[in-house]
């Protein structure tokens, strides 16, 4: 009967009162009335048993408390020695850590309450990670000092990046106001609207930063359509690296023209690397043709890859040689209007608008019978251009012309395709005899081709056919002269160096019957002018009445006699 003998000691025997009530704690903490047992060592100033019988317990804690508070320099030694305990526990596995971290938490020990929660590592219980990580991170930033509490934070936040628990990690760098680290978290996790009011709310600065790393995300996404929205030029590179050119073409043209040229180049020069050139055309025929100098080598490569191509010398290719004279006259009409006015890349271009038109008129005459004179006149004209031109290309077109319509009425350039065939074999001119067009427009002095670009069986048959010429007496070899004792094609008379004008349809000399159109430099020889408007009328060729149509554009409008081609 503890009352009773405590009731005996305090009245007989004072000095034994300690004694009974350490005995009264003894039995209390054998019947786990631990509180009671407590109580009853503090009366009997014994901190120390209280200690002594929770370490026996293993209520770590409790004894922490006790020894804190009662008996402080001895917490360092019991410290250790509970450390020294936990690390046993450790060794048990995740329950002795929580478990370790639980009694480290009641005793106040929030410092190694927190290793303690940061240390469990069970991959198998995400939800178990998860707790203990946030239950970290809470004890540091409720109990820990600011500089802990970002050091913990910053381990764990990141542990849950990695577990996927994006909001969870953001808000606790948050709760410290690291907010660039609760961004990035947001991010992470593909939050972006969250990542975004947290920016304009918290630090406005980095508003700018997070639409940069969306744009940065919708482009390794391919998520083209969701960039248009925020970034415009982001969205039309990341369409032409998908190579969506037809997209990317439709959303530029809802910018502006500067915006839409800048990508019609780009598709346009991988056209032709694709070897596509009338695609490439057809996209200057349909976006109109900016007179910007950074273009300007795609429209020579235009055509360049035009003039080299095989089977353009019949009247089926007239539609490609309109576009490519109609992209020209719009570039040439462009180039009036800019800075680039009058320089040699506009004569140039001028140049090119011109071999361009005869190749389309040309076209445009091998349709209709009547006009076959016509178009071997114009075959006969380009020889004039072969600075531009393959120059065995063009003879070969020029004389195969001249042949078909009756070489007694014209010149027969055939030769020099054999000569230049074997220049061209040799790398250089020396072979070549240009005796025959001395005194005439036809340059000597041309690029020589980087390859044949006419057939093998047609250079036979060039050479057959020269063979037989230089063997009948009655097909003199001596160019066609006309009144001015000139080669009839050639624009410079031979004696004078007068130059004429060349005639809008063929290309030759307008010397006396001519019409004269609006625009200066625009002339025809009336005859030929005649016979075209009446092979018009009679053929209703489409191609026909088109060269009319440009005719009027480029020579300021037709003479009022003309036939209409509306």
């Amino acid at each position: 009967n503890w009352d009773a003998a405590q009731r005996v000691a305090e009245a007989h025997d004072p000095d034994s009162v300690a004694d009974v009530l350490v005995g009264q704690a003894r039995f209390a903490f054998e019947q786990r009335e631990f509180q009671k047992a407590e109580a009853f060592l503090l009366r009997a100033q014994r901190p120390e048993l209280a200690i002594k019988y929770y370490k026996e317990a293993g209520m770590w804690s409790e004894a922490l408390r006790i020894c804190k508070e009662y008996v402080p320099s001895r917490l360092e030694e019991l410290q250790e020695e509970c450390g020294r305990e936990a690390a046993k526990k450790g060794s048990r596995g995740t329950e002795g850590l929580l478990e370790q971290a639980r009694e480290w938490e009641q005793a106040g020990e929030h410092a190694r309450a927190v290793d303690c929660y940061l240390k469990v590592r069970d991959p198998s219980n995400a939800v178990l990670m998860e707790k203990c990580l946030l239950k970290a991170a809470e004890l540091a930033i409720k109990f820990l000092g600011q500089s802990q509490s970002v050091d913990v934070t910053r381990t764990v936040a990141p542990q849950l990046v990695a577990m996927k628990k994006y909001s969870a990690a953001a808000e606790l760098y948050l709760s410290l106001d690291l907010i660039r680290e609760a961004i990035d978290a947001f991010i992470e996790g593909e939050e972006w609207s969250k990542a975004k009011r947290v920016a304009r709310e918290l630090d406005p600065q980095s508003e700018e930063y997070v639409d940069q790393r969306y744009k940065e995300y919708l482009k390794n996404q391919g998520k083209v359509d969701s960039l248009v929205g925020i970034d415009i030029v982001a969205a039309l590179d990341l369409y032409v690296q998908q190579e969506q050119w037809e997209k990317c073409l439709e959303v530029a043209a809802q910018q502006n023209y500067k915006v839409l040229h800048k990508y019609v180049a780009l598709y346009a020069t991988h056209l032709i690397r694709e070897g596509s050139w009338d695609k490439a055309l057809s996209l200057y025929v349909h976006h109109g043709v900016p007179a910007n100098p950074q273009n300007f080598n795609i429209y020579r490569r235009l055509f360049v890859e035009m003039v080299n191509a095989p089977g353009m010398n019949c009247a089926e290719a007239y539609s490609s040689w309109a576009d490519l004279r109609d992209v020209l006259f719009r570039l040439c009409e462009n180039l009036v209007k800019s800075s680039e006015a009058n320089t040699p890349a506009h004569e140039d271009f001028e140049t090119m608008l011109l071999v361009a038109h005869y190749c389309a008129t040309r076209s445009a005459a091998q349709g209709v019978k009547q006009l076959d004179t016509v178009a071997a006149k114009l075959s006969i004209a380009l020889l004039r251009h072969t600075e531009l031109l393959p120059a065995d290309k063009a003879f070969y077109e020029a004389g195969t012309a001249a042949k078909q319509v009756g070489q007694q009425k014209m010149p027969n350039p055939s030769a020099p395709p054999r000569l230049l065939s074997q220049a061209i074999d040799e790398g250089n001119l020396d072979s070549l005899d240009h005796s025959d067009f001395q005194n005439t427009d036809i340059p000597f002095e041309v690029p020589l081709p980087a390859k044949q670009h006419v057939p093998e069986e047609k250079r036979e048959e060039v050479r057959d056919w020269v063979l037989t010429m230089s063997m009948d007496q009655r097909l003199g070899q001596v160019l066609p002269r006309d009144e001015r004792d000139t080669y009839e094609a050639s624009l410079v008379a031979a004696s004078t160096g007068a130059r004429s004008l060349p005639c809008v349809l063929t290309g030759y000399p307008v010397l006396r019957n001519k019409i004269e159109f609006k625009r200066p430099g625009r002339e025809a020889n009336k005859d030929t002018w005649n016979k075209f408007q009446m092979a018009v009328k009679t053929s209703h060729s489409p191609a026909c009445q088109d060269v009319l149509k440009f005719l009027s554009q480029w020579c300021g409008g037709l003479p009022s006699t003309s036939f209409s081609f509306q």
